[in-house]
């Protein structure tokens, strides 16, 4: 497993792969940067990384859609593989067990450097302007320019006993304030709270442009008390590298390229939103009045890098950064319960709305349990779980006879197998986000809805020897002419993955 230690590492690896689209056009900060963005999901074209921002000196850059997917064959997920330090050709199952197992790991706490690469310049009290940064206006409509999208937020209880890391879209109001969203129910928001009671604003540091596998572990949902970088170097079997900050007492990464200090605070509120967001919409009611964080100090690496996170239609890095960091402690938290979990898989095409639960295909022995049964111990677990359960509202219970990630699997074992009548199990009153635009307004206001189990398990409803199986070409046919037909493919006249027929590549050649 290979740790890289800051985001031009990152950068370096997936350029080396084609990864990274270099954009050395002007691009206008105002729409311009934010809609090639969005393109580049839509085809999962290479990430670009804008090297020229109108009205931007200093020669900031702009990496945008760090945590997108590929269209490269075989590569699918490695930016996010990459990040995390594995292969690029790693697949969905290997991060989201890479990051389960490492969740059984004694934490490893950071090493703590007197300075570092994030420190190379200083912005303190009237030289502090955030304006300098090319952030973007990302969607038409949106309240504001958002600089902190794809960042960590540093903060920690007032007796310093639980440090948290966590991403919180953040907008720019001018050179030295920005609008914060702090739900209260999420960690962030019941550590300020522990400072309101105080009367004392919040001390923060958010830092941009981390090295590449924070953001994954500021998605995951860690329970309470639990310190991000102390789960990183567990899972890297290595320390981070920290460096305090100039004004506050919070310690950050050495190698990011953008850190900014300050106090969120309890008695200022500014106008925030509305934000294009991970549901896939803009929803104008999310505009409210949001805490003011008050900076006191910036610091940043020469040519800094501000890393961008477009929040919209799946797939972006809303669904990748939460969703297989969140399919990762949900299977570690079924693990614990001691229950049958084969895997688990947040369906990224779903915008994070759908997540699957597959138990192994002989649960039934193993438990003797009845599928309503089991769906019920696996809901009451999920959503028993603190900040895991916070954004995860549908679950499809299914057997592990079909290949999780893939959408249209889970699309067809979903349709054909959760009965109309009694497949529905519902659970009152859970926590939730206020993201998703389905929700009621006292939903919202009570950041608790209903939430659901689609039972699509089979096994006890028919004897053993007579249980349906699939009838796809995995499942239908004998591995020695499955396999025979694959290696004919070509020979049958077919064109290869690349769309070419041996007739095209031989006169290519």
């Amino acid at each position: 497993m290979r740790h890289l230690r800051d985001l031009r590492a990152f950068i370096d690896e997936l350029d080396a792969i084609g990864e990274i689209q270099h954009i050395g056009k002007e691009v206008d900060w105002n729409l311009e940067l934010g809609a090639v963005a969005r393109r580049s999901y839509e085809l999962r074209a290479p990430a670009p990384l804008f090297e020229n921002i109108r009205g931007t000196g200093d020669g900031f850059r702009v990496l945008a859609a760090p945590g997108g997917l590929s269209a490269q064959t075989g590569l699918t997920y490695a930016r996010i593989a990459v990040a995390l330090g594995l292969p690029p050709h790693a697949s969905g199952a290997d991060i989201v067990t890479a990051l389960a197992d490492a969740r059984d790991r004694e934490p490893i706490p950071p090493t703590i450097l007197t300075t570092g690469p994030c420190k190379q310049n200083l912005m303190r009290g009237d030289d502090i302007d955030l304006l300098r940064f090319p952030t973007p206006l990302i969607h038409d409509g949106d309240g504001g320019r958002y600089l902190q999208t794809y960042g960590l937020n540093v903060v920690k209880t007032p007796d310093g006993s639980w440090t948290n890391w966590s991403i919180n879209r953040m907008m720019l109001l001018d050179r030295n304030r920005l609008a914060c969203l702090i739900p209260p129910p999420q960690h962030l928001g019941i550590i300020k709270a522990q400072w309101e009671q105080r009367g004392e604003p919040m001390p923060i540091a958010v830092a941009l442009g981390v090295e590449p596998a924070l953001p994954y572990v500021g998605g995951m949902p860690l329970p309470a008390g639990a310190d991000e970088s102390h789960y990183l170097g567990a899972y890297f079997g290595q320390p981070l590298d920290l460096v305090p900050a100039e004004t506050v007492d919070l310690l950050v990464p050495a190698t990011a390229e953008i850190v900014i200090e300050g106090y969120v605070s309890h008695t200022e509120f500014a106008d925030e939103g509305p934000m294009g967001e991970y549901p896939g919409y803009l929803d104008r009611s999310t505009a409210l009045p949001r805490p003011v964080l008050q900076v006191t100090a910036v610091t940043y690496r020469d040519q800094a890098i501000l890393p961008v996170a477009v929040a919209g239609a799946p797939v972006e890095e809303d669904h990748t950064g939460w969703g297989l960091p969140h399919a990762a402690e949900m299977t570690h938290v079924l693990r614990q319960a001691k229950l049958p979990v084969a895997a688990c898989w947040g369906v990224l095409e779903s915008a994070n709305h759908w997540w699957v639960v597959a138990v192994r295909p002989d649960w039934h022995e193993r438990t003797g349990l009845s599928s309503q049964q089991l769906a019920r111990q696996v809901g009451q677990t999920v959503f028993g779980a603190g900040k895991l359960a916070f954004g995860v509202p549908k679950l499809l219970l299914i057997e592990n006879d079909i290949d999780i990630a893939d959408p249209k699997q889970v699309i067809w074992a979903f349709a054909s197998r959760a009965h109309p009548e009694h497949g529905e199990i519902h659970f009152a009153n859970e926590p939730q986000n206020i993201l998703p635009i389905y929700l009621d307004a006292h939903e919202r206001l009570s950041y608790h809805a209903t939430k659901i189990v689609y039972n699509c398990l089979v096994a006890d409803r028919f004897d053993k020897d007579e249980r349906p199986t699939p009838s796809d070409l995995a499942h239908a046919w004998p591995a020695e002419v499955r396999q025979h037909v694959i290696d004919n493919w070509q020979n049958y006249g077919y064109r290869d993955s690349h769309g070419s027929t041996p007739d095209d590549l031989e006169a290519a050649g």
